[in-house]
């Protein structure tokens, strides 16, 4: 099996609904997103994926969606107050750990034909989630 691994950082914003230590709070994380890809066999140019096509697709949205954005659970209730204010949030059917986003990440990887095999989900230097199908 090959694997390539693209690696694409971000920053955005978030809290987690419940949670009984800091995360409760509104904070930022400079975070990165390694894209992992995965293929039997290389293609004719000898490549799993060109790493430009990782950046065009997934990278891409990434950048339109999650970098420089807050992050809030559908649920949460600063969801209404910002949204009134037109604020720019992304609401997230779930409450937005790093768990949750690196699964997000991989559908979307997947809906756009990528042979995703892992995507891990650095919150920060020491901290990270991952999730593989």
């Amino acid at each position: 099996m090959y694997k390539v691994l693209r690696e694409i950082h971000l920053s955005y914003g978030h809290r987690l609904v419940g949670h009984q230590g800091k995360c409760r709070n509104v904070h930022g994380h400079n975070g990165r997103v390694q894209i992992e890809v995965a293929a039997e066999k290389l293609d004719k140019l000898n490549m799993v994926v060109d790493f430009s096509e990782i950046s065009r697709t997934i990278g891409k949205w990434i950048d339109e969606n999650l970098d420089h954005v807050l992050i809030l659970w559908e649920k949460d209730p600063l969801v209404p107050v910002l949204k009134e204010k037109n604020e720019k949030i992304l609401v997230a059917p779930e409450n937005p750990t790093a768990e949750f986003l690196a699964r997000w990440i991989f559908d979307e990887a997947r809906k756009m034909k990528l042979p995703v095999s892992r995507v891990t989900f650095w919150e920060t230097n020491d901290s990270c989630a991952s999730y593989q199908a």
